[in-house]
């Protein structure tokens, strides 16, 4: 077994499981088929195409660093055309003037911060370190409005045990104002094998069946969310602050 790690931060990202047009919603962190769609993104496969059986053996275990703002964009789609150019009906025609205009609510989180570990058996994981090292699409967090600030990949091969290094990649947060010696810090996981204690959970429909746009399908999982204490000594800070502690624990730089 080994793992890649992930940085996923930028201005915005959305990692929705229950999106409709109208209203597309966000979960509070990365999901399972958002992060599988960012890899297969990165090795150039279509939406259309099957998704291998192999992927089941990937798993993702996820650290926030920062959980971000909600932010709500409001959209229309489709006024000021004449009729033959309004949105078609899913009978296949088009809609009057008068109703072509069509509201959707887009839901992100905004300046958040997560680092994944990706882990599974060695094949797997030096696909996705090899797809991700050399992008066939540019990766995105959640929709494609949504760039990835860089380095977004951590670790260019895999490595022994990415989960154990969430625990020492620096915090993408400020030190606290207390002076804290521990800071507290969430992680999410799948609920198979995950330890009991302080954590609570939730069910996610982000088992991707199938990407294909006209078929999209889903199963269930039920995922913990694990608050832990971390030492208030990771706190990179944000912003350059942070790229500059970053560079120094990934040893490309030394102040």
């Amino acid at each position: 077994m080994s793992g890649v790690l992930l940085r996923l931060a930028g201005p915005l990202q959305a990692w929705g499981t229950a999106a409709a047009f109208a209203e597309r919603d966000t979960r509070n962190h990365p999901t399972r088929s958002g992060l599988l769609g960012l890899i297969l993104a990165a090795e150039g496969r279509s939406r259309e195409d099957e998704l291998g059986p192999e992927w089941t053996d990937l798993q993702f275990t996820v650290r926030i660093d920062r959980p971000g703002t909600r932010l709500v964009d409001f959209h229309t789609v489709g006024g000021g055309y004449p009729r033959h150019r309004t949105v078609p009906t899913s009978e296949g025609r088009r809609r009057s003037e008068a109703t072509a205009t069509l509201v959707s609510r887009r839901h992100y989180l905004s300046d958040a911060a997560f680092v994944v570990a990706a882990h599974g058996p060695d094949p797997l994981t030096e696909r996705v370190a090899l797809a991700l090292r050399v992008p066939q699409w540019a990766p995105y967090l959640g929709r494609r409005s949504c760039p990835a600030d860089q380095p977004m990949l951590l670790t260019p091969y895999p490595i022994a045990d990415a989960e154990a290094e969430l625990y020492r990649v620096p915090l993408a947060r400020r030190q606290p104002d207390d002076h804290a010696e521990l800071v507290e810090v969430d992680f999410i996981r799948s609920a198979c094998g995950a330890q009991q204690g302080t954590e609570h959970g939730e069910e996610l429909d982000d088992i991707p069946i199938s990407f294909h746009p006209h078929r999209r399908a889903y199963h269930t999982r039920r995922v913990v969310v694990r608050t832990e204490a971390l030492p208030a000594a990771l706190c990179g800070g944000i912003g350059t602050d942070y790229l500059d502690t970053l560079a120094v624990y990934l040893g490309i730089w030394s102040p």
